[in-house]
């Protein structure tokens, strides 16, 4: 259950596809003078390091980060946050989604991230101190803070799917924090695989949440018979201009076929 570790897979086309992503949404939230809650449900170590053991034995960053940087100008705001990661921990850093909230996010902002698993969250409240880094399940967090203070904010759910029920129950979750939070901004990452283990979920998150944002890219694997062929975002109440950002994003995608 708790055998997941995002190291080997961090800086992967799905979480540049996530975290560019992720990155234009604070930084579209932060232009305007009110405070805002940043909830994560998953939240992991929040700095990677490319050069470990762990990510050079599946080279999915070298497929990912490493030939995406040039899809994007230096102003973006996913890159100002690779490049303020690398100069404060290393030229092989990697920021995860909290690692670049706390850096978007300003003094007025409330950052809340949950991640169960014991060596992920020790690593987690190591890196990020000002944020409050909690020891618990997601889904469960989501349902017992929403809705938070401030009401304004987004929320990213970003889990693992190792646990194959996950597809099955997240529909029920978000449904849930919708009604809860009907103001707040709710993104889902989820896997796009062979087995197509996440159609009977967008179908069922669609016909919720008719006016979401389904944002998908495909690449190829990152290696033989790997199942991930691709990466989706389902948004709900998308900031303005996202569709276009992401939009424009798949366009570089679409090239690497």
């Amino acid at each position: 259950m708790l055998s997941y570790q995002h190291i080997y897979h961090a800086g992967n086309l799905a979480d540049v596809h996530k975290h560019s992503l992720l990155a234009w949404m604070l930084d579209y939230l932060t232009r305007k003078d009110k405070p805002l809650s940043y909830i994560e449900t998953h939240a992991g170590r929040a700095i990677y390091d490319l050069s470990a053991e762990e990510a050079l034995k599946t080279g999915e960053a070298a497929q990912g980060i490493a030939r995406a940087k040039a899809w994007f100008s230096p102003d973006h705001p996913y890159m100002r946050s690779l490049a303020q990661t690398t100069e404060t921990h290393g030229e092989t850093s990697y920021p995860g989604s909290p690692l670049i909230a706390v850096q978007t996010l300003r003094e007025m902002d409330t950052i809340t991230l949950a991640e169960l698993h014991p060596t992920e969250h020790l690593k987690l409240e190591l890196a990020l101190p000002t944020a409050t880094c909690r020891k618990v399940d997601g889904f469960a967090m989501a349902h017992s803070m929403l809705p938070p203070t401030p009401r304004r904010g987004l929320m990213l759910i970003d889990p693992s799917f190792e646990i194959k029920d996950d597809y099955q129950t997240i529909p029920t979750h978000i449904k849930k924090y919708d009604r809860a939070w009907n103001v707040g901004i709710i993104v889902l990452w989820y896997p796009i695989l062979t087995s197509g283990a996440h159609h009977n979920m967008l179908k069922a998150l669609e016909i919720n949440h008719p006016d979401g944002l389904r944002s998908e890219v495909h690449f190829p694997p990152a290696r033989p018979g790997h199942g991930m062929i691709g990466s989706g975002l389902f948004v709900i109440r998308p900031p303005f201009g996202l569709a276009s950002e992401a939009t424009t994003l798949k366009t570089h995608f679409d090239t690497l076929k």
